[in-house]
Order: C-alpha cells, then structure tokens, then sequence
C-alpha cells in the first residue's frame, strides 16, 4: 500500500513539474494560457467550438466547454490522473479552468501529498482561511474550502476537495478576466429578474390566445 502510494505521488510529480525548466509560471495549466481564445482551445483539444454551453449572453457573453482527457484519442494527456476539466470564457477569452481529478488516480493521497506534488510546478503554497466558488458549475457546491493556493497578482491556484464528488480538484483564473466575468454574471442575473416578469405576461397572454383560437374552432365542430 505504501509502495503504491509514493509511486502515485511520484508520477503526479512528474507530471506537474515538467514546465519547471521553464520557471514557475501561474499563466498556465500544462499547454493551456489564460487569455487564449475558444477556437485556439478547441483546436488544441480536437473539440469544436459548437460543444460549448452559453452561460449568459448579456452583458458579456460566458461560455463553458468541458473536455475528458482521458476520452481524447492521441491525448498527450490521456492516461494522466485527470479527469475532467471545464474551461470558461469571458468573451472569447480563457479565464478560468476548473480541473478535477480522477479518484482512482488520487486515492490514498493525503491534502499534504497533493500540496507536496502541485507545488514542484507552481512553487510554495500558502494556506488562506478561505473558500473558493463555482458561479458557473453545477457539479459542485456553491463554495469549497480552499486546502492550499499559489498566487501572485495576476493569477490564483486553488487546491480544494470537493465534499460532493470526493476528489481533488484544481481552480485557477485570471484575477482581471474573473474580475470582469463576475460582474457581467452579476449583472446578467440582475436584468434576467427584471426580464422574467414581462416574459410571464408575454407567456401568458400568448397562452390565452390559443385558447381563444381553440375554443372558438370547437364551438363549431363540438356535438353533445
């Protein structure tokens, strides 16, 4: 048990910390650059843009597109310990990855193991008193408590288990690109609520007119 364990410790380290030769950088998850576009991602991971799912549309339009490694064929990244990763777009633009890791390929992994392995890439952690939240994913709870985080001023990393599917996962963005997306989902909320009530009265006035339309063929055709 312990031989297995050190072994999965050992190949998520590896994994993780081959950009090292090239320094730390918070920019990036593995061959991934916030700021990329949807098609640059699609292209890469051999998805097209039609796969992802409109978010909201005003005042900024937030897209999602979800990739499963392993089920990508000739996937550099196919037999990794990652399971499934969700891209978001702030028009257009890559702001934030949540990645969630498979739990066959974490299991026996302590918090410590995962903090140990992520920080051979993204370098010493920090352990804020914080949680982390998913405005856009329905997979997740609203908010998970934040185990380790790697940041500087322009990025955030955050480690965190998720309670409900009982895996590890990663959240990372861009603090501008994230900063500008919330407001616009914000906002988006707030003209959706002024919209629903004149889309009710629009329903409802479309529904009595139907009914109009049909009472009034059946008080020809009806025989008692």
């Amino acid at each position: 048990m312990k031989m297995m364990r050190n072994l999965a410790i050992s190949l998520l380290m590896s994994l993780l910390s081959a950009p090292l030769l090239h320094g730390q950088d918070l920019s990036k998850y593995r061959n991934f650059s916030f700021g990329m576009s949807l098609v640059e991602l699609s292209n890469q991971v051999d998805l097209k843009p039609l796969q992802t799912k409109l978010i909201h549309k005003r005042p900024a339009v937030i897209q999602e597109l979800t990739w499963w490694p392993r089920e990508s064929s000739g996937s550099s990244l196919q037999a990794d310990s990652v399971w499934q990763v969700f891209f978001t777009f702030y028009n257009g633009e890559l702001y934030r990855i949540l990645v969630t890791y498979d739990r066959h390929a974490t299991q026996g992994l302590t918090a410590e193991d995962m903090v140990q392995a992520i920080s051979a890439k993204y370098g010493t952690a920090t352990r804020p008193d914080a949680q982390i939240s998913f405005p856009t994913n329905e997979l997740y709870r609203s908010t998970e408590k934040v185990i380790a985080r790697w940041e500087d001023s322009q990025y955030s990393i955050n480690l965190f288990r998720s309670s409900l599917l009982n895996s590890f996962g990663l959240v990372m963005f861009s603090k501008r690109l994230d900063g500008q997306a919330e407001a616009a989902i914000a906002e988006s909320v707030k003209l959706g609520g002024k919209e629903d009530p004149q889309k009710e009265i629009e329903r409802q006035k479309k529904e009595a007119d139907n009914l109009e339309v049909a009472r009034q063929k059946n008080r020809e055709t009806f025989r008692p």
